[in-house]
């Protein structure tokens, strides 16, 4: 029988060899002993749970503490995985191959697999999780067949158990890297469980059972937002592939309902703001869904209505390109992952222009897009690498991206050291203005956000003759006694775009002090600045033959150095447009147009 430790108990007849899957096998059974059409069904309505569930959930928390969980694990069910869920997402397969070579490849950092050791890994806290939450399964999967892959992920997987099978740390079993292990484990269990060591087999779907067991306890102790909406996840999942889940999947449902609503803004935008959340948001849902799916369930109506507003919003922030622009930490994540993301979720939708709740801008027309953080940083709590970002701006020409911010801080990496990666949360690592050399929002010391942007005043509208947008926000209110206010307006036809700077003295504030100024754009690679011979403008030249002009009306004009970060988190050198000027006690504007010429 399993015990809680993950091993056989003598006497345990273990599992038979791992066979191929079938779908006429993997449709819901009898096991949960309920006729057809007398199942507990969801009230449909959007108010939360029918009292049925409440009375299921109620019943499946307190039969922990009874001697029914207990007859639960000591076999009434037998322990198999009764399907496997397709994973429609390939993989980096620079990794893979790295993995077939012999090492693990992670954000240019190297591991070699003969020197890995799960107790004391020794990487970054990002590569950690890729090892411990066997993200690599899919990298190594998207690059050999069964027969090749296999030998690898079982020798990689014995080395896991052996130092975390039985007694559960951080981050190993912290509960976002146990929700993604637990849906990457079923997604490629023909990688670990094609052995013919029936007691390694055995130990492994121990594993797999109690790592459900150990979420069911953990999942609503995981950070609000992306890590609590894994944890959820992964007991969805569970409750479909582990015999005996009725109970389980009604808890799931119930929980993942609740993360979605605190982990979701009602736009679709996940709370942290990052697109590299919001992506990985959309992977998971899309896994859960596969498993309704493998089993022949229909999907629930909060899964269906979840995708298809997060989908939109990820693409709100795509470029023309169709790669993601560099906001709150994120890299730029290459149009191809994107697509593939959006193909496996099944939604198709236009980009969502107004995402008040998650706080991004879009204004698009023509070829020429702009993006704009519209919102106040995300809380300490929910984000690492968040960024003093408001009022920022990105904008592209058709495949190729104009003025950009510089990003990267979520990807350390080989190429991303700690410190640089701090520098890049910076308001002046964006294409906005920056009052006297500070911050919109505070950077602490130890990394967290600090004081700063709290509200954000937003009017939009849209014409004949184009967009506007009207946005000012109170970063700089209590320390400077100024509101930073920009006006954005684009032509219909994309090739002018105009901005207006303003600093207004805040009403009942301290007076303010004349101050310096620098509005910053930050150049894509491949686009080359030319000086005009008055200081006060630029030829932007991309190198696919078209050019923009931009003049300041205002301060004088320098080209400085900068960078922008790719998605691997590798830097690279380019420009940036430097305006500076003054703020004054009585205000001051700087007024600047972006103009396409050829």
């Amino acid at each position: 029988m399993p015990t809680t430790s993950g091993r056989c108990a003598a006497g345990e007849r273990p599992p038979p060899p791992f066979p191929p899957f079938r779908p006429e096998e993997a449709g819901p059974g009898p096991e949960d002993g309920i006729e057809q059409g007398k199942r507990l069904i969801r009230i449909a309505d959007d108010k939360g749970l029918s009292l049925a569930q409440r009375i299921a959930n109620r019943f499946y928390l307190l039969s922990w503490k009874t001697p029914i969980h207990g007859r639960r694990l000591k076999g009434k069910y037998p322990l198999k995985l009764l399907a496997v869920p397709d994973d429609e997402i390939p993989g980096n397969a620079h990794a893979g191959q790295a993995i077939r070579a012999g090492y693990f490849l992670f954000r240019g950092l190297k591991l070699p697999l003969d020197r890995l050791d799960f107790a004391n890994p020794g990487v970054t806290a990002g590569f950690a999780d890729y090892l411990h939450g066997f993200h690599w399964l899919r990298d190594l999967a998207t690059v050999a067949t069964r027969e090749q892959a296999a030998p690898i992920a079982e020798g990689v997987m014995r080395k896991w158990l052996a130092a975390h099978a039985d007694t559960p740390s951080e981050p190993a079993w912290r509960a976002d890297n146990a929700g993604w292990r637990l849906l990457f484990w079923s997604a490629h269990a023909p990688l670990i469980l094609s052995s013919s060591d029936l007691v390694y087999r055995s130990l492994v779907l121990n594993c797999i059972a109690r790592t459900a067991r150990h979420l069911d306890r953990s999942a609503d102790k995981a950070p609000v937002g992306l890590p609590r909406l894994v944890a959820w996840g992964g007991i969805v999942a569970a409750s479909m592939l582990l015999p005996g889940g009725a109970a389980r999947k009604l808890f799931g449902e119930a929980g993942l309902k609740r993360a979605l609503d605190s982990g979701l803004h009602g736009d679709g935008g996940i709370i942290s703001r990052s697109p590299l959340d919001q992506l990985e948001a959309i992977m998971l849902l899309t896994m859960v869904a596969a498993v309704y799916e493998v089993r022949r369930e229909q999907t629930p109506a909060l899964l269906k209505e979840a995708l298809a507003k997060a989908v939109p919003a990820l693409l709100g922030l795509t470029h023309g390109d169709g790669g993601l622009g560099n906001w709150q930490g994120a890299g730029a994540i290459d149009p191809a992952t994107i697509d593939a993301v959006i193909r496996a979720s099944r939604v198709r939708a236009r980009p969502l222009r107004q995402a008040n709740g998650w706080g991004y801008q879009r204004l698009a027309a023509g070829g020429t897009v702009v993006q704009v953080d519209a919102a106040p940083p995300p809380v300490a709590q929910l984000a690492d690498a968040g960024c003093a970002s408001t009022g920022a701006v990105e904008i592209s020409d058709g495949q190729q991206r104009l003025i950009v911010n510089c990003g990267g801080a979520a990807l350390e990496g080989a190429w991303m050291p700690r410190d640089l990666a701090q520098g890049l949360r910076t308001t002046a690592a964006h294409s906005t203005l920056v009052l006297d050399d500070s911050n919109s929002t505070a950077l602490l010391p130890d990394g967290t956000l600090g004081k700063g942007v709290t509200e954000v005043e937003i009017n939009r509208q849209e014409t004949e003759s184009g967009s506007r947008l009207d946005l000012s926000h109170d970063g700089y209110v209590r320390r400077m006694g100024y509101v930073h206010r920009r006006l954005l307006l684009m032509s219909a036809d994309g090739k002018e775009i105009r901005g207006e700077d303003m600093l207004t003295p805040a009403v009942r504030r301290r007076k303010p002090v004349k101050l310096p100024v620098q509005l910053r754009f930050h150049l894509a690679p491949g686009v080359e600045p030319t000086p005009t011979a008055d200081g006060m403008g630029a030829l932007l030249r991309i190198d696919t033959g078209a050019t923009w002009q931009f003049r300041a009306n205002a301060g004088k004009l320098a080209i400085e150095e900068s960078l922008w970060v790719d998605a691997q988190g590798r830097p690279h050198g380019t420009r940036q447009l430097a305006v500076t000027s003054e703020a004054l006690p009585g205000g001051s504007t700087v007024g600047w147009l972006l103009k396409k010429v050829s």
